[in-house]
């Protein structure tokens, strides 16, 4: 029978086998060849570009991150379970959060002009490399979030010797770290790319008529920098937050409903066993992303998905079995092996469902897409209001298909159930951010082939790739916003529990209204800064460009070079400048609902947050997918096809949903987490 400590064990040999194949996969995709000398001086401004805005936002962040630090500290001095311990644990997993965003971009900047080189040798051969350098992020991303949690909690009980109910406790402040980190690196990277994606686009494209990555555009250097620091580094840092977040929740969770005081049992490590198992699958799983001869780039993906999740639960079938074949029982009943198997079945069958789901509202082949570029034809507010009509019914299928998952695994194995079905859908980390990562490395192979002048031959390569690339992200973004749903219904769940095993809330309570009410208001003022912070942002952006085009004589003939550095510096500036107000409204709030209306309202406040935060998210981010595609679409020689009104219209619709999907939208997920785990400190430090 797999005990607590064999599984441990495991764990530790999971995230060394990731971390290991993530490196073995850089060293292999860095020794590929750089292209030309044109290609290396683009991608060189690239890499530079992103190197220096990522330094700069990690040193932004190290202040904020430092003084909670200290508050967590000084937390201790009234309760010993959040002292110094969770104060290191909050330390370990934003330094962790923020090494796995920043090696894995580091990686992907160097991957796109290897992949746009390759691409002379064919579809295949591109798409391999440039999967192969999205996996060094995806693998780092799950093998550090599996080491974090486990080394701390082996060096906190066996190294330090604090007491394992301290250590479980803490591993809420180390859940924190990382989602501190998520959320300003999703916002000071959407804010940063959106900016000068709209720069790009609407002076570039639209004013001057030219194409999207052409070398004339000041600012497209600023805009393939955007592509790695929104789409790699802040997704990175993401999922990494809705990884570790969700199973430190059910291992919370697990040990708060199974182990007696002072014990840690095999309830508690078997999310965190889950996670090790799908781990090592994905690994296997990345073999099988090959193109078969339909040459369907997304078929290649659901192969290496399909692969993964089969392996992984099979091995957790055998698993369940040897730990929960006597059943566990607890207030809510017994705990089967069956049912806690069929949970996480359940769990990466959501996974694949908002796969599917999020695919057919963003990629072109579907209609949502097709009917945005027809709209087009007619003008740019017809595309709009398309473009909105798509977005408000996004979110229905999802909120179905993550209703029944709740009310199937729940009737399985109780909230625990939910908890496993949370835990074995991101299990499958590994592989989603692979895929992910791999949209902004084929976007800048793109832009670099278009740039460098490469032949027709390459971009009939680099196109596909691209176009596929922009609904790989938007089935990322999906796949976090569900799992954050599950994620913040699990530390809901913890919450009532910490306050004395609350099981509803009376609606004719003023003190629930109060915070439904102020909990549902969040995630739309915290939107509305977002976007707010794109257009001040975007606007200076645009007035740069126009200065540039008029005052540099010869820029549009090709004869004067750009100023690509002072695109790049203004948007940095804006981006970090605009992101610190928003990412601190999930934890100023709920202190602040905490100290005005209590405990009460506090919980209703992380309800309303979580319904009202799911579906904006989900509207948003596949909202924005479907736009973009839907410009493509129309580039694709369709509706008119480049330069025609169609596609300007089009281009209006793009830039309208950009901050959307890729600022906004996303940066819900770790609000929403930021939320409830606030709430689970205040409770537990009884302030």
């Amino acid at each position: 029978m797999i005990d607590s400590t064999t599984a441990l064990y495991f764990v530790f040999l999971a995230s060394f086998l990731s971390i290991a194949y993530a490196l073995f996969t850089a060293y292999y995709v860095l020794s590929k060849d750089d292209g030309n000398e044109r290609m290396k001086e683009i991608a060189k401004a690239i890499q530079e570009g992103a190197g220096a805005f990522l330094t700069r936002e990690y040193k932004t962040i190290a202040i904020v991150a430092i003084v909670i630090f200290a508050v967590l500290w000084a937390l201790g001095l009234k309760s010993r379970h959040f002292g110094l311990l969770t104060a290191l644990g909050y330390l370990t997993g934003a330094l962790l959060s923020g090494l796995a965003g920043f090696i894995g971009m580091f990686v992907a900047v160097r991957t796109n002009v290897k992949t746009a080189e390759m691409a002379k040798n064919g579809l295949a051969k591109a798409l391999n490399l440039a999967f192969r350098g999205g996996s060094v992020t995806g693998f780092l991303v799950t093998g550090f979030g599996l080491l974090a949690i486990a080394g701390f909690y082996t060096l906190s009980v066996y190294v330090f010797k604090q007491p394992v109910e301290h250590t479980i406790k803490a591993l809420i402040g180390l859940a924190f770290g990382t989602s501190l980190i998520s959320v300003f690196a999703r916002l000071g990277g959407g804010i940063y790319t959106k900016a000068a994606d709209v720069g790009a686009d609407l002076v570039g494209k639209v004013e001057a008529g030219i194409p999207e990555d052409d070398p004339r555009n000041p600012a497209v250097i600023a805009d393939n920098v955007g592509d790695n620091v929104g789409d790699c580094a802040g997704m990175a840092a993401d999922v990494f937050e809705t990884f570790t977040v969700t199973t430190v929740a059910a291992m919370v969770l697990g040990h708060t409903l199974f182990d007696k005081a002072g014990t840690v049992g095999i309830a508690t490590m078997f999310p965190l066993l889950i996670g090790a198992i799908a781990s090592v699958s994905a690994i296997i799983g990345t073999f099988f992303v090959k193109l078969g001869k339909s040459k369907n780039i997304m078929g290649a993906f659901y192969k290496g998905m399909i692969v993964t999740a089969i392996i992984a639960l099979i091995i957790i079938y055998f698993a369940s079995k040897s730990i929960f074949g006597n059943g566990l029982t607890y207030s809510w009943g017994t705990v089967t092996s069956t049912g806690v198997f069929l949970a996480s079945v359940i769990g990466m069958a959501i996974t694949g469902f908002l796969m599917f789901v999020t695919e057919y509202y963003t990629s072109y082949e579907f209609s949502p897409v097709k009917s945005i570029s027809k709209s087009s034809t007619t003008g740019h507010a017809t595309n709009i209001i398309q473009g909105m009509a798509i977005m408000l019914k996004a979110p229905a299928l999802p909120a179905i298909i993550i209703a029944l998952g709740i009310f199937f695994s729940y009737e399985l194995a109780g909230i625990y159930g939910v908890a496993i079905a949370a835990a074995a859908m991101l299990s499958l980390t590994g592989m989603i951010i692979s895929i992910d990562s791999y949209g902004p490395i084929t976007d800048n192979a793109g832009g670099i082939a278009e740039m460098a002048e490469l032949d027709e031959t390459v971009r009939a390569v680099t196109d596909p790739l691209d176009a596929v690339g922009n609904t790989t992200k938007a089935v990322t973004k999906g796949f976090a916003i569900g799992s954050a749903a599950l994620a913040a219904l699990v530390l809901f769940a913890e919450y009532t529990r910490s306050i004395g095993g609350l099981t509803s809330f009376d609606l004719s309570n003023p003190l629930v209204l109060v915070g439904l009410l102020l909990g549902g208001l969040l995630p739309f003022y915290f939107t509305a800064m977002s976007m707010e912070a794109v257009g001040i942002a975007g606007g200076q952006m645009v007035e740069e460009v126009r200065r540039q085009f008029k005052t540099i004589k010869g820029i549009l003939e090709g004869k004067a070079k750009p100023d690509y550095a002072s695109c790049v510096d203004i948007v940095t500036k804006e981006a970090l400048k605009k992101m610190i107000a928003p990412g601190l409204i999930p934890v100023l709030g709920p202190i602040i609902v905490y100290i005005f209306f209590g405990k009460i309202s506090l919980g209703a406040l992380s309800m309303g947050s979580i319904i009202t935060g799911f579906f904006v998210a989900v509207a948003m981010t596949s909202g924005g997918g479907a736009w973009d595609n839907a410009k493509k679409y129309i580039e694709d020689g369709n509706f008119g096809g480049k330069g025609s009104e169609a596609h300007k219209a089009a281009v209006t619709g793009d830039t309208v949903g950009d901050p959307l999907k890729d600022t906004a939208g996303p940066a819900i997920n770790p609000m929403i987490k930021i939320i409830n785990i606030i709430a689970i400190l205040i409770v537990l430090t009884n302030l």
